[in-house]
C-alpha cells in the first residue's frame, strides 16, 4: 500500500486591507483574502492546488486585519524545498493589500482558530471635521456629531463577562451566541481620534460592529447610558441597534497559549462549542 504524502502545518501571520475584498471566506466569482493568500502559497509551494486554509477570524466586506493568523497543512517536501523563499516570493505574487508578516512551521498542536484564547479589535472613529484624514478614510469612519467617550465607557461597563450576546449578533442555525466579552473600551488617540478596543475569546457575526454602533448612539446623546445593558438583557435584536460600518473595523491581534498548551487549548475550545449548539463562529 502506498503511503500518504507527509504533511506539516504552516502558521502564516499577515495583514490586508479589507477594502477591496468580500471579505475573507473564499466566494464564486469575489475576490477575496482566503483566495488570494491560497493561490500565492500554492505558486510559491509549487503544490497541486490552493491549500485549505484556517483562520482565526473571519472578517467580513470591508474590514481589515493587522494580526490576522492562519494555518495550512502542506506536504513537508513541498516545504522543505520552498521553505527559504517562502516570504519573497510570497511579497512577489500576492497583491499589495495583503502582505505576509511570518510564515514557518507551526509548533506542535497549533490551531489558527481552536487554539486562540483571543481576539483584540479596533474600531476608529472620527467625529471632528477639521480632524478628517483624508489618507487614512478606508479605516476611519467620519461621524461628525462629537462623540462623549466617558457615556460610551460606562455604558460599555455593563457588557463585560459572559453574556449571550445575542441582542448584538447575527443568528445563526446551530450557533451559540454567548460570548465573554474582556474588553470594551474607548480613548482618543493623539489626533483625537474615538478608538475602541474589544477583546474577546471569540465573536459571532457583527456582534463588534453592533456593540460600536450602539455606544455610538450613547456618544451623541440619542440614547442613555443604561440603554446598552437594557438591550443585552433582552437578548433580541433591537432595531436602536445599528452596525455600524464595517470599514473603522480592524483585527489587531490573536493571542495564543505557550507552545505546550497549544493542543489542549484547542482540543477545550472544541468541546466548550459542541457541548452546546455547534458552530461557534469568530466573525466580528
Amino acid at each position: 500500500m502506498e503511503e500518504e504524502p507527509r504533511t506539516v502545518r504552516l502558521r502564516v501571520d499577515l495583514s490586508y486591507d479589507g477594502s477591496g475584498f468580500s471579505g475573507w471566506a473564499a466566494q464564486p466569482g469575489r475576490r477575496t483574502v482566503e483566495a488570494e493568500l491560497a493561490g500565492g502559497l500554492g505558486r510559491v509551494l509549487r503544490l497541486p492546488g490552493p491549500p485549505k486554509l484556517t483562520v482565526a477570524g473571519r472578517t467580513d466586506a470591508g474590514v481589515h486585519a493587522r494580526g490576522q493568523v492562519v494555518h495550512a497543512d502542506v506536504s513537508e517536501v513541498a516545504w522543505a524545498a520552498g521553505a527559504g523563499r517562502a516570504m519573497t516570493r510570497l511579497a512577489g505574487v500576492l497583491p499589495a493589500d495583503i502582505r505576509v508578516r511570518a510564515v514557518d512551521r507551526a509548533p506542535d498542536g497549533f490551531d489558527a482558530r481552536f487554539s486562540a484564547l483571543w481576539r483584540r479589535y479596533s474600531y476608529r472613529v472620527c467625529d471632528d471635521p477639521a480632524t478628517a484624514d483624508p489618507l487614512r478614510r478606508h479605516e476611519t469612519l467620519w461621524y461628525f456629531r462629537r462623540l462623549d467617550v466617558s457615556a460610551m465607557n460606562e455604558a460599555a461597563l455593563s457588557c463585560l463577562g459572559e453574556h449571550d450576546f445575542a441582542a448584538f449578533c447575527r443568528r445563526r442555525e446551530g450557533a451559540t451566541t454567548i460570548r465573554s466579552l474582556r474588553v470594551l473600551d474607548w480613548h482618543r488617540d493623539h489626533d483625537g481620534i474615538a478608538v475602541a478596543t474589544v477583546v474577546a475569546d471569540a465573536f459571532c457575526h457583527n456582534m463588534v460592529r453592533a456593540l460600536v454602533g450602539a455606544l455610538i448612539a450613547v456618544g451623541e446623546g440619542r440614547k442613555p447610558r443604561h440603554w446598552p445593558a437594557e438591550v443585552l438583557a433582552a437578548a433580541a435584536r433591537d432595531p436602536g441597534v445599528r452596525v455600524i460600518a464595517p470599514h473603522g473595523l480592524c483585527l489587531e491581534e490573536v493571542g495564543y497559549p505557550p507552545p505546550a498548551a497549544l493542543a489542549a487549548r484547542a482540543a477545550d475550545t472544541r468541546r466548550l462549542r459542541f457541548l452546546s449548539p455547534p458552530g461557534r463562529s469568530t466573525d466580528p
